[in-house]
């Protein structure tokens, strides 16, 4: 009997040394760097696993004993927790860290950017032209991207937001619309809510109109308003804006760089020369400082304004005025003539 149970306690400390040398090697094995000498990108799709992401690093050569780590996994019981994206591995990471920017997420963010008066058109071409978003659209039209949207039988002109989106690869096109057309319906709103007074809009969708035809006609930041208060001006005068971007947008791909005196009279829905307030729908998409010029004019007696050349623009009050700025900026143009900031 005593023989057995020496035997047994030999056999029980063998055990335990056995576990806590392995324990040990564990430990020592998850706090280990791996063999990354540079940053290395690693792609987690969707539905994948740890085991899976391990066999991919040991056959690059960046993780040794793949099932030490799918051991480690399944012990701690964190399987499921891994996020898919691309994550990008620094030198000196673990595979203990390694699980934990898994688990976190913490995968590579990219920067889209929906620029300040490019059209749903534009937007649709950079999307496309994206490598890091997933494409779902390229078939669909613009009126079927809306339904898609829950935006039925709406424009998507000016429907999203000109903001820079960060976003990990494989976010879909679709996704980054809805972000987009979201954050464009939550800053309508609070900038609605909070307008000045004695505004002429029926409606918060017709103050995006007039922001979109605001970030047409400027760059300067500090001009939006005045150009605002011009155009606001000449509604409650009953006067036509006159304003050429909406002439433009109304010619669509019959624009070739120039706008001749026909083109002026020619009646579209959006040329402001020929209708009365306001065009159907914006013709932009708009950004925020766009939006407030809109909705928080300037005062003034302005009724004109005329590009100087220079990116800005020179305002007057009278007909007369806005004639002889038009002689001293347009008739006679500066050699370096620019019609906005940058161009």
């Amino acid at each position: 009997m005593r023989k057995v149970v020496v035997s047994f306690l030999i056999t029980l400390l063998v055990a335990v040394a056995v576990v806590v040398g392995g324990w040990k090697s564990l430990q020592s094995y998850l706090d280990t760097p791996l063999n990354i000498d540079q940053p290395e990108i690693v792609l987690v799709e969707p539905g994948s696993s740890f085991r899976k992401v391990g066999n991919e690093l040991a056959n690059r050569g960046l993780l040794e004993k793949p099932d030490w780590l799918a051991f480690f996994i399944r012990i701690q019981k964190v399987g499921h927790m891994l996020k898919a994206g691309e994550y990008q591995l620094e030198p000196g990471v673990t595979p203990r860290t390694l699980v934990v920017q898994l688990i976190e997420g913490k995968s590579i963010a990219y920067n889209f950017t929906i620029i300040e008066g490019s059209t749903f058109k534009e937007l649709r071409a950079s999307l496309k032209g994206n490598q890091q978003i997933k494409q779902t659209l390229a078939d669909y039209t613009d009126s079927q991207i809306m339904n898609l949207l829950g935006l039925k039988d709406k424009h998507p002109e000016g429907m999203f937001l000109a903001d820079t989106y960060q976003f990990q690869r494989g976010m879909s096109d679709l996704d980054l619309l809805r972000r987009a057309n979201q954050l464009l319906k939550d800053e309508l709103e609070k900038a609605w809510q909070n307008k000045a007074e004695k505004l002429p809009y029926k409606s918060s969708y017709e103050a995006l109109i007039m922001a979109s035809i605001v970030e047409k006609e400027t760059g300067l930041s500090s001009e939006r308003p005045e150009i605002a208060g011009v155009f606001v001006r000449r509604m409650y005068k009953g006067m036509r804006l006159q304003t050429d971007p909406t002439v433009i947008y109304g010619m669509g791909d019959n624009y070739k760089g120039n706008i001749r005196r026909k083109d002026l009279r020619q009646p579209t829905p959006y040329n402001t020369y020929t209708i009365d307030g306001l065009p159907p729908t914006p013709i932009a998409l708009v950004g925020r400082e766009a939006i407030h010029a809109a909705l928080h004019p300037n005062d003034g007696k302005a009724l004109y304004f005329v590009a100087k050349g220079d990116g800005s623009h020179q305002f007057s009050a009278t007909l007369q005025q806005h004639n002889a700025a038009v002689r001293k900026y347009q008739l006679k143009r500066r050699s370096d003539y620019k019609s906005s900031p940058g161009q």
